[in-house]
Order: C-alpha cells, then sequence, then structure tokens
C-alpha cells in the first residue's frame, strides 16, 4: 500500500545515507501520462546514437547499447532522492567532440572519452561527498552564474539553426513541432484553454508526447524524412561488441597523458554543467509557489553524487559523448508545469518525473517504439534544444540582479556560445573584476527587477 504524504511535507521515502529513496507505487503515485511521453520521448535518447556513430565509427546496435546503459542510470536520480528529470550536458557536447576529434579516429580516440568521462564523474563526486557544492554557488558571482546559463541557451539555439543544423534537414517538420510545442507549454492562452476544456487539458497532460506524434507524420509528408518501417520484437543493443571494443574491458585503461590532457575541458564542462544545476534549483523554486501541499528539496551535493556517480559507471561501461548530465531542462519543465497544475494532475513531482523515465527506458526496449521514432531523431532533439534555450536564457536573465550583471551576462553568454566555456568563465572573472573591483564576489543590486522590488 502506498505511504501517503502530510500535505506540507516531503513524500515518504526510506532514509540511506545522503539519499533518499523512493520507489514506484510505494512512496509515490505512478503517473500514467508521464509514462506514455516518456514511450516517445526515447526519441531524444536515442538522438544520441547518430552523434557516437558520426564520433567513435559505432555500429547502430552498439550505440543503442549506450543508450540504454545511459537510460537505466536515469532512474537514479528520483529513486534516490533528486527531484529533476535528468538528461545530458547538451551544451558542452560541441565542446566533447572536438576535443576526442583531435585524436586519431579508433582506440586513441576512445580512450580520450574515456579518461574525460572519468574524470568528471570523480571531480563531481568528490564536489557532492564534501559538501563544496553549496559553497560553489555561493562563491560564484551572479553575473558569472546568469551568462553561464544564458549561454547555455544560446548555444543550444544555435546547435538547431546554424547552417548545415537540423532546421536546415527539417525546416518544415521543426517549425510545425516547435511552434506547437511551445504554445501548448508556455501560451497564457492555451493555459486558459486547459482550464476550461477537458480536451484541452488532456493535450496539456500529456505534454511533448502528441508533438513527437505529429513530426512522424509531418516529416514524411514534407519530404524530410521517410515513413517509419516498423518492426516488431524487442531491440537488440550489441553489449558485447561495446565491451569488447569501446570500454576498459577491452581497450584497457588510458595512459596518464590522457587524463591529464583532459582536465581543461573537464573544468570547462563543468562550468556548463554547474548551469544546469542553477536552472534545477530556479525552476523547482517556481514550482515551491505553486504546490505548496509537496515540500520538495533540491540538494546540490546529493544532485553531484548521483550525475558524478553516473559519469564515472558510463565512462567504464560504455562512454557516452553526450555525458551525464544532471537535468534535461525541456522536459523538466514540461513535468513541472503539469505538477503545477495541482495535485490533481500529478500528485508528487517524483512521481511525473520517475514515471516518464520508466517511460523512456520502455520505448528504449521496444522495436516498435524504436522503428516509428527513428526517422525523426533529429526533430527531437531540435525539439528538447529549442525548449532548453527558451528556459536558459529566462531563467538567466532572472539569475542577475542588476543591469551591470546582466551586461557583463551578455557578453559571457555570447562568449560561451561562439568560443567555449572556458573562454566564457576567463572573460566573466575579468569583467567582474574591472565593473565591481572589491565587490567581485558581492556585485550589487538595483531595482530593475520587479522580483528584487519589495
Amino acid at each position: 500500500m502506498r505511504k501517503q504524504r502530510i500535505d506540507g511535507q516531503e513524500t515518504p521515502y526510506w532514509a540511506l545515507g545522503p539519499f533518499k529513496v523512493r520507489l514506484p507505487f510505494v512512496h509515490y503515485r505512478f503517473e500514467w501520462p508521464d509514462y506514455f511521453q516518456g514511450l516517445l520521448m526515447c526519441a531524444v535518447d536515442l538522438a544520441a546514437i547518430p552523434l557516437m556513430t558520426d564520433l567513435l565509427g559505432m555500429p547502430f546496435e552498439v550505440a543503442l547499447a549506450v543508450a540504454m546503459l545511459n537510460g537505466l542510470f536515469y532512474l537514479l536520480h528520483h529513486l534516490l532522492g533528486d527531484p529533476v528529470v535528468p538528461g545530458w550536458i547538451t551544451p558542452a557536447i560541441p565542446l566533447l567532440m572536438a576535443y576526442c576529434a583531435s585524436f586519431p579516429e579508433g582506440p586513441e580516440r576512445v580512450h580520450a572519452l574515456v579518461s574525460f568521462q572519468l574524470m568528471l564523474g570523480l571531480f563531481s563526486m568528490f564536489i557532492g561527498a564534501t559538501g563544496l557544492a553549496h559553497k560553489v554557488v555561493q562563491l560564484i558571482p551572479q553575473a558569472i552564474k546568469s551568462g553561464v546559463i544564458v549561454g547555455a541557451g544560446i548555444a543550444a539555439v544555435i546547435a538547431v539553426f546554424k547552417t548545415g543544423g537540423r532546421f536546415d534537414s527539417y525546416p518544415v517538420t521543426i517549425s510545425v513541432a516547435v511552434g506547437i510545442a511551445f504554445y501548448v507549454i508556455f501560451s497564457r492562452h492555451f493555459a486558459r484553454l486547459k482550464a476550461q476544456s477537458r480536451l484541452f487539458g488532456l493535450v496539456g497532460k500529456l505534454g511533448i508526447f502528441p508533438i513527437v506524434a505529429l513530426a512522424i507524420i509531418v516529416a514524411p509528408l514534407a519530404g524530410e524524412a521517410p515513413w517509419p518501417d516498423i518492426k516488431w520484437g524487442i531491440s537488440s543493443p550489441d553489449f558485447a561488441t561495446l565491451w569488447r571494443e569501446y570500454t576498459v574491458f577491452g581497450l584497457g585503461l588510458p595512459p596518464l597523458s590522457m587524463f591529464l590532457s583532459a582536465i581543461p575541458t573537464v573544468l570547462a564542462a563543468y562550468i556548463v554543467l554547474f548551469g544546469d544545476i542553477l536552472q534545477s534549483r530556479a525552476i523547482l523554486e517556481e514550482a515551491d509557489q505553486a504546490r505548496p501541499d509537496e515540500k520538495v528539496e533540491y540538494n546540490p551535493d546529493r544532485a553531484h553524487l548521483i550525475f558524478g556517480g553516473r559519469n564515472a559507471a558510463m565512462s567504464i561501461l560504455g562512454p557516452d559523448v553526450t555525458m551525464c548530465g544532471p537535468l534535461w531542462a525541456a522536459m523538466h519543465v514540461v513535468i513541472v508545469e503539469r505538477f503545477t497544475q495541482g495535485k490533481k494532475a500529478m500528485d508528487s513531482l517524483f512521481g511525473g518525473a520517475g514515471s516518464f523515465r520508466w517511460g523512456t527506458n520502455t520505448g528504449l526496449l521496444l522495436m516498435p517504439i524504436v522503428t516509428l521514432v527513428q526517422p525523426i531523431l533529429g526533430v527531437a532533439l531540435a525539439l528538447t534544444l529549442l525548449i532548453q534555450g527558451y528556459v536558459s536564457v529566462k531563467v538567466g536573465v532572472m539569475e542577475a540582479r542588476s543591469q551591470r550583471d546582466l551586461g557583463i551576462a551578455g557578453v559571457v553568454g555570447a562568449v560561451l556560445a561562439t568560443r567555449g566555456a572556458a573562454w566564457a568563465f576567463a572573460v566573466g572573472v575579468v569583467l567582474c573584476l574591472l565593473v565591481y573591483g572589491r565587490d567581485f564576489f558581492k556585485g550589487e543590486t538595483d531595482k530593475t527587477f520587479v522580483k528584487d522590488q519589495e
């Protein structure tokens, strides 16, 4: 029998050190709308496959095995008490691919990826275990925090609209899918329709699910993708080849020089990753006001332990160019938006996030689902990038506390999107020193934003 939550308190859990274990049907209600949404949204998880085949030369079935392993580790977040929908470190993917591409294709390039992801995982776990995550949040100037988040959003949008990007391959489908998605998720007009009509309310509950389904039809009609070639049965990932040719089990550990050369890229990726930590906290703080019946605790230290452990484990079992990030911003917003509609819509945020990730894992196992969404993997990737871009820019701007903060953030964000995270961080430090001097960490607050007014 499921344990009931007392209004104003946390959803029940079993304590396990720094973690809070919550199981479906035992601690939280299973949310079927989010589960079914996950079945189709596994298309985004599958969108990692072309990235890995291009960079590492992996066959489809081997890359599918990596996606499945990553999918299983996604479940750890809500199961261990982290109230988010986890995902990739999306803005850092171009940075990592450029780093790995500097090595010859084959074992050397795989070793470069393994050493990078292992170091990123161990570094993140160290931050979480020592409790430094809270201090990192406090130490980084607000202007740089704002710029990192804004820059992540700009980088996500550039990845879709740059010459030769996803938009050039699916202009009609992306325009239709993204237009409807923004209307359904963010429009005030549609929010009123949901309150007045059960039909629109149902569409709102399903989130991106009907939009991906629509893209499966629109893409072939627009001549931008073939009709799905549906196959039946269970998918067949090739774990044997993965572990023999793309992991330390077959290739051995990377040399020490590989770990040393990965340090700058690890630090740059962590700066971007840190922006996801800030986004997670900011989005959940907004939800707290709408749903006081559930106390949702977000602990950055716990989050670091979980996604750090995921990266360390994946570096050994199946190195992944998309990396293991703390947040899938696009879907986290969709789940939180439904959560804010009230207890009837979603009893617990853990139920929504968990049910969604159970759904994506189920989808990866089913050949009908995999083959259904395979032609529009690029559209699904573009959809999540653009929603993340919207949310990142909005949250990043709100992190600024003054006009000067916002000016610095704009420069930092542009540098991040064009030159990478290391350059952005360096520029942010210099600008904060020049503008704020001895008040480098303190910055300033003015009445530019309503949120700062008393």
